[in-house]
């Protein structure tokens, strides 16, 4: 599955979760603040690309890193079919796992 994705000025994004299978994407326009987990927060802009392994894997954030423009990317996501793209982690496994979180400077 391929999809466009577009976070106005501000906006976080996605809460934490997880894709079922690997994840590549590319940023069209704006910078994305991109974190998974066991890796730095960082910063994506315009012509970067991005991927994630999926499965276990917190993705922790993606959202617009800035105030003032949009963000849009593309991505495509490779899971088995009738399966959810996507699926939110609740708090409770959030606190289980975050020894798994790479340090933050925020």
């Amino acid at each position: 599955m391929t999809i466009v994705v577009e976070f106005p000025p501000g906006d976080p994004g996605t809460p934490p979760h997880r894709h079922p299978g690997p994840a590549f994407g590319y940023v069209l326009d704006g910078e994305m603040v991109f974190e998974l987990e066991g890796e730095p927060v960082r910063v994506l802009q315009a012509g970067e690309a991005f991927w994630e392994p999926g499965g276990d894997v917190i993705h922790y954030q993606d959202g617009n890193n800035r105030d003032d423009i949009p963000v849009r990317f593309t991505v495509t996501m490779l899971c088995e079919p009738g399966k959810p793209m996507l699926t939110l982690v609740d708090e409770d496994e959030l606190v289980r796992r975050r020894n798994r979180r790479a340090p933050r400077t925020d």
